[in-house]
């Protein structure tokens, strides 16, 4: 056989094996969790929902999947997905593979608005409208030192962002530290470690937008990204102006990521590890490791979003089981790389 033939046949069987089990993923995310609500019984719901019909389902199992289930389900594809892309996209813009979306200071910066809302007005609807506002406020501010010489390189960017997250992680400690340990410290430091446990609608209305428009966009900037990969100096020879560019890229990325950030606390190590994992499947172009990396990230950050309601009687906050299974896989990973090398 022709072998762009059995190219595109396993190119193709990749893409329907990633869409198959995000699928099974958003369905299974509906029907598992501390209480087990049957598969089909979340079939008739939904079609209840959709249809007005009055299949077999009881109020309570309705109020489960429609009221909590449905709505932090999807949010936590949209986040999942949105970590990943912009974790791809940083990737590709500073041509290192370490590199996370928080580089440029946004996650600390979030989480500082975030406490800086929860000290002064407890867990509100503010408190995403302050983290989003500084995770913004913190990459300009990047911005801000890295062009002390009216020009912008990446090495500048990364030590930057070092300095932008290392103040903000500071003021987050201040704050801690500051705070009613009765009342303020637990609510601060439970939001810090990320948690869809209290999304609702209202959560999912704030950022639906920002994270559907700037994944769209990533996408459609993804040829691009290929581009800039080459090289200033060859960008501008084929009509690419890599400074507007890698700008717009990285704030998209950091929209996404700002947005992510307000509404569930801080989520580490999926913008990392996912588009790694990406490459594995799909190769290191572009044009397809963005789109394989919001599918997975989607599918990941779910699966961690069931295990964090079921594995025990109290939810566990998603950033500590990002941790637990992302730290030893990016481990396990760097080391089969440096071994392939002969490094050990």
């Amino acid at each position: 056989m022709d072998k762009s033939k059995v190219f595109k046949k396993n190119k193709t069987a990749k893409w329907s094996f990633m869409i198959i089990a995000m699928i099974l993923t958003f369905f299974a995310s509906l029907f598992l969790g501390r209480y087990v609500i049957s598969p089909k019984t979340v079939l008739n719901i939904l079609i209840n929902g959709i249809f007005n019909t009055n299949l077999n389902a009881s109020a309570m199992e309705s109020s489960i999947v429609i009221g909590i289930r449905l709505p932090r389900t999807i949010l936590s594809m949209l986040i999942g997905a949105a970590l990943s892309v912009s974790g791809a996209t940083y990737q590709g813009l500073f041509k290192n593979p370490l590199v996370s979306p928080d580089v440029l200071g946004v996650s600390s910066g979030a989480g500082f608005g975030a406490v800086l809302a929860i000290l002064f007005t407890g867990i509100s609807g503010i408190t995403p409208l302050y983290a989003f506002g500084f995770g913004i406020f913190s990459v300009f501010l990047t911005y801000f030192f890295a062009k002390a010489r009216e020009e912008v390189s990446m090495m500048s960017l990364v030590l930057s962002g070092m300095i932008v997250s290392s103040i903000f992680s500071a003021l987050i400690s201040l704050v801690k530290y500051v705070a009613d340990p009765y009342d303020k410290l637990p609510a601060i430091t439970y939001w810090l470690m990320g948690s869809f446990a209290k999304v609702t609608y209202e959560d999912l209305k704030l950022v639906i937008v920002p994270i559907m428009i700037g994944i769209i966009m990533l996408n459609l900037l993804r040829w691009r990204i290929n581009i800039l990969s080459l090289g200033d100096e060859e960008s501008l020879s084929l009509g690419i102006n890599p400074v507007k560019i890698r700008f717009v890229a990285i704030f998209i990325s950091t929209v996404l990521t700002a947005a992510s950030v307000s509404v569930v606390g801080i989520v580490g190590w999926v913008g990392l590890v996912i588009p790694h994992i990406s490459r594995i499947l799909v190769g290191v172009d572009h044009k397809d490791l963005i789109p394989a990396s919001c599918i997975l990230g989607a599918i990941f950050l779910t699966l961690v979003d069931i295990i964090a309601r079921s594995a025990s009687s109290v939810e566990i906050p998603i950033g500590i089981i990002t941790s637990l299974l992302g730290a030893p896989f990016f481990a396990f990973l760097l080391r089969n790389v440096r071994r392939s090398r002969g490094e050990w």
